[in-house]
C-alpha cells in the first residue's frame, strides 16, 4: 500500500493537476490518504509530483494512523487522515526527494508520517 501526503497548497495549480489531486482526495496540505498500488494510481502520483510526496507505508505506521483517527482497517479505503505539519518542519517544499520533500521517497515516508502524527 502507498501513503500519499499533500505538501503544497492550491495557489497557481494547473487545472489538470488540481483535478488529479481531487481524484486522489488530497484537497489540502498535510492531508494523507492510503492507496492501493496500481499503475493508474502511480501515474496520477507522478503527475502531481510537484505537490505531493508518497511511498510504501509500513504496518507499524499504518497502525499508528488508524489509532490516531480511531477507525478500523476495513474503513481505510477513502479515508483522509488530517495530519499536522511535521515536527522540525519540511526540508523544502519546492525540491524533490532527497534534497527536499516532494515526489517518491520509498520507505522514508514512514519517518515523515511519524513526525506528522
Amino acid at each position: 500500500m502507498i501513503a500519499a501526503v499533500r505538501i503544497r497548497g492550491t495557489v497557481r495549480v494547473k487545472a489538470d493537476i488540481k483535478r488529479t489531486l481531487e481524484l486522489l482526495k488530497l484537497k489540502r496540505p498535510n492531508h494523507c490518504v492510503i492507496l492501493e498500488e496500481s499503475p493508474s494510481i502511480v501515474g496520477m502520483l507522478k503527475k502531481a509530483k510537484d505537490y505531493v510526496t508518497w511511498g510504501e507505508i509500513s504496518e507499524e505506521t499504518l497502525k499508528r494512523l488508524l489509532e490516531k483517527d480511531g477507525i478500523a482497517e476495513e474503513g481505510i479505503k477513502g479515508h483522509i487522515f488530517r495530519l499536522r505539519p511535521p515536527r522540525k518542519g519540511y526540508r523544502s517544499v519546492r525540491l524533490p526527494w532527497p534534497k527536499g520533500d516532494l515526489g517518491y521517497r520509498g520507505k522514508a515516508i514512514n519517518e515523515l508520517l511519524k513526525r506528522m502524527i
